[in-house]
């Protein structure tokens, strides 16, 4: 091969290797918490606009994005709890060192029917009522009515949550609790159900459902940033090492004024 033909060619692979790195960084792949679910498809809207990066968002739950960024299958994986030491042992198995980010707060709203009288509710109430020890509304101070249970399911990162910060070790979730698969789901259950209750991140709270005080806090902006509201939690983003390139500007979003309104706009609430 000639010196002009060896220049050509090494132009070409350079071209081709130069075309494959756009093409990779020309899309973002996200995956996990139906909460962060929200955040991530706004992000995405805005930085595709901004930016022309294709961003996709699967909300197949925290226990499935952790999955998904431990075999490589997302960019960002997004949950609403941290990762569990297992899933960090099992990335690292695999050559993937997770990295979290913060990317806003939340606190998990106690809702029930618009017409039920009840307005608030101690830890220990819920934790009872959850728990199958309470299970008529008139126990509490509100009607005759059976109390109708609605969780989310194992794979849920609100379900931990709860689990770690009402129900404690020590104190399983009644095997009567109906299972639903997403934020939305328990929402439009409790909505549509007069004896329910349930349980749900704050950016999803609308007129449809009434959010109960816990332990005499209202669960809103302030009290949540300022950790008086007790059933509170940090919402994460995690990648594989730190982000480099059109990720980290993703992940980056949550600083900018931008960013910071599209989470406050969402419900949620900036560190």
């Amino acid at each position: 091969m000639n010196l002009f033909r060896k220049i050509a060619f090494s132009a070409a692979v350079l071209g081709f290797m130069a075309a494959g790195t756009a093409d990779a960084a020309s899309k973002i792949v996200m995956d996990g918490s139906t909460t962060v679910g929200p955040i991530a498809k706004s992000f995405a809207s805005y930085f595709t606009k901004t930016t022309g990066v294709q961003v996709t968002v699967s909300e197949s739950g925290s226990g499935n994005g952790a999955k998904s960024l431990i075999n490589k299958t997302c960019d960002i994986a997004n949950l609403s709890r941290e990762m569990k030491d297992k899933e960090i042992a099992a990335a690292k198995s695999k050559g993937v060192n997770p990295v979290e980010h913060i990317v806003a707060l939340d606190g998990l709203a106690v809702v029930v029917h618009p017409s039920n009288r009840v307005q608030k509710l101690s830890k220990a109430q819920i934790r009872d009522i959850y728990t199958g020890k309470v299970t008529n509304w008139n126990q509490v101070g509100g009607p005759s009515a059976p109390i109708v249970k609605i969780q989310r399911e194992s794979n849920s990162g609100t379900q931990d949550s709860f689990v770690s910060l009402v129900m404690g070790k020590d104190n399983p979730v009644s095997k009567r609790a109906e299972t639903q698969a997403s934020n939305g789901a328990v929402k439009n259950r409790v909505a549509s159900t007069p004896g329910a209750i349930g349980f749900i991140g704050l950016g999803f709270v609308d007129d449809s459902v009434k959010p109960l005080k816990v332990d005499g806090v209202e669960p809103d902006e302030r009290t949540v940033r300022n950790g008086t509201y007790p059933i509170s939690r940090p919402l994460f983003m995690y990648t594989n090492g730190q982000p480099t390139g059109v990720v980290k500007q993703f992940i980056d979003l949550k600083n900018t004024a931008e960013g910071k309104r599209m989470i406050s706009e969402l419900g949620f609430v900036n560190r």
